[in-house]
């Protein structure tokens, strides 16, 4: 097994500075969306599943924190679209480490309940 690199306890502990800028589902879920690049309102809360409501609070969120732009453009009707700064794209190995350790997670579940189903027979 792998020892784990010591991490920093202090005040301003990065994790928490992660967490605080990003710990929300949602706020993953619009960061891995506009990965993939710009996207209008109406496409991020299909592809997300969040309500208006709270995707419009999140957006504004990441956008005050520097993660998201908003470009409006003088088109009728208008347009908005929303895009990862560069301080934004520099979250994507971050989530591509979530999503790997959620993909080994879901196969060591898998195994660990194909091993504990045979073993009652």
């Amino acid at each position: 097994m792998k020892k784990a690199k010591t991490i920093t306890k202090n005040v301003q502990c990065p994790i928490s500075t992660v967490l605080s800028l990003i710990g929300h589902k949602w706020k993953i879920f619009i960061i891995r969306d506009l990965l993939e690049g710009a996207k209008r309102f109406n496409e991020l809360k299909k592809a997300t599943g969040a309500s208006q409501k709270s995707l419009t609070k999140h957006l504004r969120e990441l956008e005050d924190k520097g993660i998201v732009e908003r470009k409006a453009y003088k088109e009728t009707p208008p347009r908005v679209e929303y895009a990862l700064t560069d301080i934004g794209y520099s979250l994507a190995p971050v989530l591509e480490s979530m999503a790997q350790w959620g993909t080994d997670y879901i196969e060591y579940c898998r195994l660990k309940s194909k091993i504990s189903g045979s073993s009652l027979k």
